[in-house]
């Protein structure tokens, strides 16, 4: 349910029905705009009948009920696009556009700081880098680990950039948090919901990364996992589906961010590198996604794709990614968003 407060409605009023929603056994999610307080009452809807009482109260302008499945993503609890402070001056979900880069795997130091140096010339805004890789073949290189963490503080440190890095399973938690400003769920994990609720007791933003064939439901519904627990900080990415066509290693599906935009106020991303899987369709597809409304773009960079240990095919070089990004600036530009 939402309870909207009339313009104008008093510090005392505001706080009384508060306490009242409490009081019924709900969890209170405050939104505070320009004009008035609104309130969604997360809980049972078993005795949604209680909360429609507060029509009543004084400064009570109407009690709605929340038609969508996922309360705390969805447009009806928060109208206004949610905006996150990642650290290190980074935002995603305003009028600047969010630019993550960095290689699928950190590998050595040679190589992230090669990265960071390259990636934050170009004007990339975060760096990452996987440090525990989940892999289709136990056989296939799994991550640096910690020493990959390590890696990337000092690339963050270096470059002053913030790092985003997977986090696996429940056991790492702790341990990427001491080192990344944001926690990314990959796609394998997205209906990982013990993962999910784990996550959503962090203070840490929460990149979520559309699982292979995750409806864009169950995808907002994943996100209100990380929602529930507290966690108000989730950017959600679109990272391709599995569909019959074998031309790319996914279908990026850019009608996605539209949609996700009418549907939730959360950030939206688009990863065009696992997306397409292959270098040569990147830059379409990522000033395609800045066109269709994306909040900010992932790209996978690596000074040598040729030799890296994980997604190279996928992965541009430095001076690509430099010169994809003055395309980027020119496809922000015309649709009224900045770098």
């Amino acid at each position: 349910m939402i309870i909207s407060m009339k313009k104008g409605a008093t510090k005392e009023q505001v706080d009384n029905v508060k306490d009242l929603i409490q009081s019924f056994g709900y969890r209170v999610h405050e939104s505070i705009g320009s004009e008035r307080v609104v309130f969604g009452a997360i809980g049972d809807e078993r005795g949604k009948h209680r909360l429609t009482s507060l029509e009543a109260q004084p400064g009570v302008e109407k009690v709605i009920p929340i038609l969508s499945p996922y309360k705390l993503a969805s447009r009806e609890t928060q109208p206004y696009p949610t905006v996150l402070d990642i650290g290190l001056g980074v935002t995603v979900g305003g009028k600047r556009l969010l630019i993550i880069a960095g290689p699928c795997a950190v590998e050595s130091r040679e190589q992230i700081m090669a990265v960071g140096d390259s990636v934050s010339k170009s004007g990339a805004h975060m760096l990452r880098g996987g440090a525990f890789k989940p892999r289709t073949s136990p056989y296939a290189f799994q991550g640096l680990m910690q020493d990959g963490l390590v890696l990337l503080a000092e690339a963050r440190k270096m470059y002053n950039l913030p790092v985003v890095t997977e986090v696996m399973d429940i056991s790492s938690i702790e341990i990427i948090s001491q080192y990344a400003d944001c926690l990314q769920v990959g796609a394998r994990n997205i209906q990982n919901f013990q993962l999910l609720k784990e996550v959503g007791k962090t203070k840490k933003p929460v990149l979520l990364k559309r699982g292979m064939a995750t409806t864009i439901d169950e995808f907002l519904m994943s996100a209100e996992y990380v929602l529930s627990g507290g966690n108000s900080q989730v950017i959600l990415c679109e990272r391709g589906i599995r569909t019959f066509e074998p031309s790319t290693r996914n279908t990026l599906d850019i009608s996605a961010v539209p949609v996700l935009k009418e549907k939730t106020h959360l950030p939206v991303l688009v990863d065009p590198s696992h997306g397409t899987g292959h270098a040569r369709y990147v830059e379409p597809m990522a000033y395609a996604a800045i066109a269709a409304g994306a909040d900010g773009l992932m790209i996978e960079v690596h000074p040598k794709p040729e030799e890296a240990f994980s997604d190279g095919p996928q992965s541009l070089r430095p001076d690509d990614f430099f010169r994809v990004m003055q395309g980027i600036t020119r496809i922000s530009a015309a649709m009224g968003r900045e770098l």
